[in-house]
């Protein structure tokens, strides 16, 4: 299974496309007791703003908690290709 790359859009405008790997998928799957291979089927926004929230605490990139982390996100979506390789 490839990385799946997910773009954080803020309330403030900002934006950070982020690229989930095998750690942000585990935690994702313990946390949720759903596989991610089900994601396609079963998708809920909460899921993709676990894995973004989850990547980017993974890289340091925010401290704060997840839910406290969402007051500051407008929406999560899957990356746009041509976006994320640029």
């Amino acid at each position: 299974m490839d990385p799946i790359s997910l773009t954080v859009s803020f309330a403030d405008g900002s934006e950070e496309t982020v690229s989930c790997i095998a750690a942000d998928l585990i935690a994702f799957e313990s946390r949720f007791d759903l596989s991610v291979v089900k994601l396609e089927q079963e998708i809920r926004l909460t899921h993709l703003f676990f894995l973004a929230w989850h990547s980017m605490k993974r890289q340091g990139k925010t401290k704060d908690e997840f839910e406290k982390w969402a007051e500051s996100v407008a929406i999560v979506s899957q990356a746009d290709e041509k976006k994320s390789k640029g």
